[in-house]
């Protein structure tokens, strides 16, 4: 991973962080006076099965798609274009068994292992604790391959080091957050998937996304959201799985819901409250 490599799109480098209905009121009518009525009427009851017709026929409808209608006799191929992807899910192998600081280690030697081994690992390189000295070291130490991990070392410190950077994300020299603010870097993992193994080698995919930016009065980088898919290049090193190189591309992007952005107080205390995840498969 070259410095370059360590930016996203707001302008930061890739660290650590660990990790319900209200029932509608009901109208209370009068139960013992008056002339009892029928709850509904038949006219609405028609209604109701006229609004359910046309939705599974307006859904129905969506499904088809643009098919060309020459090509409506013709046989459609029910092999899917992709393989279906493999369920996030339990599989009783338990595939974290240790973990070096708060990082989880010791993964299984398999592609299961090497999945939760990228996963992890993001949540690791994308947290505030990379902006930290006295963290950054560990965290490379841990989740690179040693015989890379130096040359990884240096080039994140330069990063991270450089005032210009720190200055525009809004971190002073030291790499910490200005009184009353404070400085928010998480990688949220959504799924992974293997886009190659061997037994000591694997490139594993990791769709996430990423709240990065500053919460206090005044911030001129608020906290915001963006998503990426990050490719790590993982080894079988020292019985255990350890990246040795990264890329990162935009996307898949969904589109925003219309929500009201929280205000800096409750990003802050969001952050202080909600720990982070240890993900496996």
């Amino acid at each position: 991973m070259s410095p370059g490599d360590e930016h996203d799109s707001f302008g930061r480098a890739g660290g650590s962080g660990q990790t319900r209905t209200r029932l509608p009121e009901g109208n209370s009518g009068d139960v013992y006076g008056g002339a009892r009525r029928p709850v509904r009427s038949s006219r609405s009851l028609i209604t109701v099965v006229g609004v359910v017709v046309l939705l599974v026929a307006a859904i129905a409808f969506a499904n088809r798609g643009n098919t060309d209608p020459a090509d409506a006799s013709t046989p459609r191929s029910t092999t899917p274009a992709h393989p279906a992807p493999a369920p996030t899910a339990a599989t009783g192998t338990r595939p974290v068994t240790a973990k070096t600081g708060t990082i989880p280690t010791g993964y299984t030697h398999d592609d299961q292992g090497a999945q939760s081994a990228a996963t992890n690992y993001a949540v690791a390189l994308g947290s505030a604790e990379m902006f930290s000295n006295s963290t950054r070291a560990e965290i490379v130490h841990t989740v690179y391959a040693p015989a890379v991990a130096a040359a990884r070392q240096g080039d994140l410190d330069k990063v991270y080091a450089d005032q210009g950077f720190l200055s525009r994300i809004g971190l002073k020299e030291d790499g910490t957050a200005p009184s009353g603010m404070t400085f928010i870097s998480r990688t949220i993992p959504v799924g992974s998937k293997v886009e190659s193994y061997t037994d000591d080698r694997a490139t594993v995919s990791v769709w996430y996304s990423s709240l990065f930016g500053m919460a206090g009065e005044g911030s001129k980088n608020p906290v915001s959201e963006a998503w990426y898919t990050g490719s790590y290049e993982l080894q079988w090193a020292d019985g255990d799985w350890k990246v040795t190189g990264f890329s990162q591309k935009d996307g898949p992007v969904p589109v925003g819901r219309d929500q009201r952005a929280s205000t800096a107080e409750e990003m802050s205390d969001a952050v202080g409250q909600f720990g982070g995840f240890t993900y496996a498969r």
